[in-house]
Formats: structure tokens, C-alpha cells, sequence
């Protein structure tokens, strides 16, 4: 089946995020990972050449491009170099970091930060998730305290991706503890910020290249002007914006899972097995028309979300039902992919293997599989 998702311009922009990643990313991916560490330097280079922060109003460096289908070329050209840990973090600034930035920022706090975000000298993070509080952020325990010309932090972060390289974080916090759902704040805690610490950098099975991180707050002094919107609606900030995170997650999933799936087929075109090729059996290719079959219907769910995310209609329970739906597709065929490689797709060496670990994360952040089903269910018991 044809796919109609894309114009003459977002090609061409193929071609220079294709060129970028071979130049720049693919030879030093996997040392990146046995380092457990990106090359900093490379964000600069990424944002110069356009691979993300498009949406930069001009005024602060950007080029003002609001199209998500640039999004997604990014993210399918990503996942055919396997660069997975990379094309997180480039996730983690478009889809999370840069919105909060755009959306709740008065004109002072733009000045400070997105030029350095459109140039790729500065990184962000997004500090939600607690020890006690992952997928419920009502039980969000990290406190804030007005003093003066400063808020007063006090808590713990956990899970939180780019946490230790980044160097300025969107940090939820409850500065009122009986304001209920409105009791909870946005603020931007920069480096250097009197009284905030890393922890360890937290060692995972998958991804390995991008840090995760602990972060502690010890009565950490954030001046009153790095308040994200207004006080009190730090909740309702993040849900807003979960339409968003779920989209670029669905997004990676399914580009991660087609470029998968493409190298399985040509692995089950050379294999030689009994004195004819793997895709000669019967079974191999049912398997194989199987996948195909729900690849293609899953992306033509991403493809209309992706139009939906443009025309501003893309609603919080479609984007959980890409969300769920995609990446338990994703963990599915990786694994069904890696069982026709054989003894072959055990090894890191082969891009199978390395995404049969790297993905299995994507079922569980951003929302677990289970939240967003009861998401949708609930929106299924409201509906009359």
C-alpha cells in the first residue's frame, strides 16, 4: 500500500537527516553505547543541521516549523542506522523538553533558554517520576516552598532520562499540600542550582548510551523567575502535554519496528537453511505476511495522528491508544523478528538484537500499557 504521508520538501529534508546520521552518528553509535555515553558535541552539530527544535520561532534560532512529519522523518531515519539511545534523547528535547519551553515561558524566560536550546548548547529534561510516583503523578511528594525571591525544593526524582547531562530541567513539585490537583507546579531548575545533586547514573539493560539518573533536591533555591506558567497548574501542564510525549513515542516505536522488520526480511532472503533460502518456507512467509500486515495497518494509525497533531485535533485518548497499541506491536514483531534470525539475533552485532532490548523500555514509560488502556476505558464509561 501506498503511503501518502509525505511531500517533495520533507525528501529532500530526508536526504540531509540521512547524510547527517551517516557522517555523524552511525560510525560512533556503537561506542556511544559501550561508553554509556553520547558525544555532547553532537547536539550542536544536530540542531545546526536541522534534526531537531524546528519549532523555534526564528527570533531564538529555529526555523519556526511546526509540520510533525519532519518529526517523523527524523525518527524513521534514526531507527535504520539503530541509533537508538541518540534518537531517545533527540525524542526527549522535541517531544518533551521543547514544548513545556514554547508553551509556558513568558518572553524573558524564551530569551534565556531557547536560543541555547536551538543551537544545541543546552539540553533538557523533563523531572516527573519519584520513587512513589510514576504513572500517578498525584503522588508527586517532591515539595516546593515560597521564600522571597525563591522557591525552596525538597524531594527525589528518579527514572529521569538526560538527567544527568542536561542542563536545564522541567521539575514538577507540590507547593501546596491540600491544593489537591491543583496543588502542583512547574519550575525550571537549572546546573548549577544551589542545593540539587545527581545521584548515580542508573544502569539499565537497553538503551545505554542515554544517562538516566537520580536527582535529589536539599532545600535547592530556585528563583521565583523560574516558574513554568502559573502556579498551580502543574498538573494540568503535564497532561496537556502528554498528547505529544505519546505521539513521538508511537512514533519511534513504529519507525523502529518497520526498519526491524525490513532487515529481517532481506536476513530470510540470504539465509541458506536445508538447501533453500529461509523466506522459501511456507512458514517463514506467513510469519512474515503476518507482521507486514499489522505494520501496515499501525502506521496508517501513525500516519492520520501525525495529520491529527497538525490540525490540532489530536486528543489525549487517541494518542494513548497509538501509545499502548504500537509499542506492544513494536515489543512483538522485535521478538518474532529475532526468532527468525536464530542464534544470530542473540547477538548485539546485529541490529535485531540490540533493538530486542532497547525497545522493551518503550511499553512502560510515557504511560504504561495498563494506564493508557484505563485512559480509554474511561473515556469509554463517560461516553453516552
Amino acid at each position: 500500500m501506498e503511503r501518502n504521508l509525505y511531500d517533495a520538501d520533507h525528501e529532500l529534508y530526508r536526504e540531509s537527516v540521512r547524510e547527517f546520521l551517516d557522517r555523524e552518528v552511525a560510525p560512533f553509535a556503537d561506542q556511544w553505547d559501550d561508553d554509556k555515553w553520547i558525544d555532547r558535541s553532537v547536539f550542536a552539530r544536530a540542531a545546526k543541521t536541522g534534526l531537531y527544535a524546528l519549532q523555534i520561532p526564528e527570533q531564538y534560532g529555529g526555523s519556526g516549523e511546526s509540520d510533525y512529519r519532519y518529526r517523523m522523518v527524523v525518527c524513521e531515519e534514526i531507527a535504520r542506522i539503530n541509533a537508538l539511545s541518540f534518537g531517545l534523547t533527540l525524542s526527549l528535547q522535541d517531544d518533551l523538553v521543547l514544548h513545556y519551553l514554547l508553551d509556558l515561558t513568558n518572553d524573558s524566560q524564551k530569551q534565556r533558554w531557547l536560543p541555547g536550546f536551538a543551537a544545541g548548547e543546552i539540553i533538557g529534561a523533563l523531572a516527573m517520576t519519584e520513587p512513589g510516583a510514576g504513572s500517578d503523578l498525584r503522588g508527586i511528594r517532591t515539595s516546593a516552598t515560597r521564600d522571597g525571591d525563591h522557591w525552596i525544593l525538597n524531594g527525589q526524582k528518579t527514572f529521569i532520562s538526560s538527567g544527568i547531562m542536561a542542563d536545564v530541567l522541567v521539575v514538577a513539585a507540590r507547593t501546596d499540600p491540600v491544593g489537591g490537583s491543583r496543588g502542583f507546579s512547574l519550575f525550571v531548575v537549572e546546573r548549577d542550582t544551589p542545593g540539587f545533586e545527581r545521584g548515580r547514573k542508573l544502569d539499565k539493560i537497553g538503551l545505554p548510551a542515554q544517562d538516566t539518573a537520580e536527582l535529589f533536591f536539599a532545600d535547592a533555591r530556585v528563583p521565583a523567575s523560574n516558574l513554568l506558567g502559573e502556579e498551580g497548574r502543574g498538573l494540568g501542564y503535564l497532561m496537556s502535554h502528554l498528547p505529544r510525549e505519546r505521539l513521538g513515542l508511537s512514533a519511534k516505536a513504529i519507525a523502529t519496528t518497520r526498519a526491524i522488520f525490513d532487515l529481517t526480511v532481506d536476513y530470510c532472503k540470504d539465509r541458506p537453511m536445508f538447501g533453500q533460502r529461509l523466506v522459501d518456507f511456507q512458514t517463514t512467509r506467513f510469519e512474515l505476511a503476518e507482521l507486514e500486515t499489522e505494520i501496515d495497518v499501525a502506521e496508517a494509525y501513525v500516519d492520520r495522528s501525525v495529520l491529527a497533531y497538525n490540525a490540532g485535533t489530536l486528543t489525549a485518548v487517541d494518542a494513548a491508544k497509538g501509545k499502548w497499541y504500537i509499542s506492544e506491536l513494536q515489543k512483538r514483531v522485535i521478538d518474532r523478528c529475532l526468532q527468525l534470525h536464530g542464534g544470530y539475533g542473540y547477538m548485539r552485532e546485529y541490529a535485531v538484537g540490540k533493538a530486542y532490548i532497547d525497545t522493551r523500555i518503550q511499553t512502560i514509560y510515557g504511560g504504561t500499557t495498563e494506564v493508557m488502556k484505563e485512559i480509554i476505558g474511561r473515556e469509554i464509561a463517560r461516553e453516552k
